[in-house]
C-alpha cells in the first residue's frame, strides 16, 4: 500500500514526487553517518523510507509517529524498523534511552518546538546526537509572516534554529545548508520549483518537459554547504546533547 499525497509528506516511487523526495534522500545520506551501530529515534517518520535508510547503518531504529494510518504502513512495508505510535510533545521512551534523534522535516510542523527539544535532549543519552533538517524560512516562505504551506506552523532562519538548538541544551556541532547544484538550477530555467508550485495551485496536466526534469532528479542534484546559509532551501543541522 502506497500512502496518499497529502502535501504533508513526501512519498517514494512517484514520478511528480521525485523532486521532494530526492531533496530529502540527499539530506539523509549526508547525516547518516551519525548513525553507525547506534540506536535511533526517527521522531516523526512519515512514510517510513527515511527511517529504513538509517536502519542500514544503525543497530536499532525506531520510527516513531502520530498518525495511526502511517505507523501500520510503516509497519507493514518495514519489518526491520521498531514502529511506535506517539505524540512527539511527550516522546514514549525513557530518559537517556537512545544514542541519536532524527527530526528530518518534521519541526516546521510542531506547535511546540521548544518543547520537543526538550523532550529530545531527555530521551537521548549524554553525549547523544540530534540531526535536524528543515526549510529555510528566509527561502521557503520569503516575506511572509506565516508559512506558505498550510501544514507548518512555524519556519526558522538559520539563525533562530541555531539559538532554538543551544538554548535546548545542544552545542551545535554543525550548521549548514542543503542548495540546487549546477545542473539542477539550469533545469527549466531555475524554475523546477515554482512550476511545481504553479502546476498543484492550479490543477493543470503536468506539462511534458516539467515531468521529465523532476523524474531526472537524483540526490547528487543537491549540494549541502555552510557558504550563504541565508539563501539555502533546507537548514541541517548536527546538535550534541550537552
Amino acid at each position: 500500500m502506497t500512502l496518499p499525497l497529502t502535501g504533508e509528506r513526501t512519498v517514494p516511487g512517484i514520478a511528480e514526487e521525485n523532486y521532494w523526495f530526492r531533496r530529502h534522500e540527499a539530506a539523509y545520506l549526508h547525516l547518516i553517518g551519525h548513525c553507525a551501530d547506534a540506536v535511533v529515534l526517527e521522531a516523526g517518520c512519515g512514510e517510513g523510507y527515511g527511517a529504513q535508510l538509517i536502519r542500514t547503518v544503525a543497530r536499532r531504529v525506531i520510527a516513531l509517529d502520530y498518525d495511526e494510518l502511517t505507523s501500520r504502513h510503516v509497519a507493514r512495508a518495514y519489518p526491520q524498523l521498531n514502529v511506535l505510535r506517539g505524540n512527539l510533545a511527550t516522546l514514549p521512551l525513557r530518559d537517556g534511552g537512545v544514542d541519536v534523534v532524527a527530526n528530518l522535516q518534521v519541526i516546521e510542523h510542531l506547535w511546540d518546538q521548544e518543547g520537543f527539544l526538550a523532550e529530545c535532549r531527555r530521551v537521548l543519552r549524554p553525549g547523544g546526537t540530534l540531526i535536524v533538517t528543515t526549510p529555510n524560512r528566509l527561502t521557503f516562505s520569503p516575506g511572509q509572516d506565516t508559512p506558505l504551506n498550510p501544514f507548518h506552523t512555524r519556519e526558522l532562519a538559520p539563525s533562530e534554529l541555531d539559538e532554538m538548538l543551544r538554548e535546548a541544551g545542544f552545542r551545535v556541532d554543525e550548521l549548514t545548508g542543503l542548495r540546487h547544484g549546477k545542473r539542477l538550477d539550469s533545469l527549466l530555467d531555475g524554475r523546477i520549483i515554482d512550476a511545481q508550485v504553479e502546476v498543484a495551485l492550479s490543477g493543470a496536466p503536468w506539462p511534458a518537459e516539467l515531468k521529465e526534469a523532476v523524474e531526472s532528479v537524483t540526490v547528487d542534484d543537491f549540494d549541502i554547504t555552510s557558504e550563504d546559509m541565508d539563501t539555502c532551501l533546507d537548514l541541517v543541522a548536527v546538535a550534541v546533547r550537552a
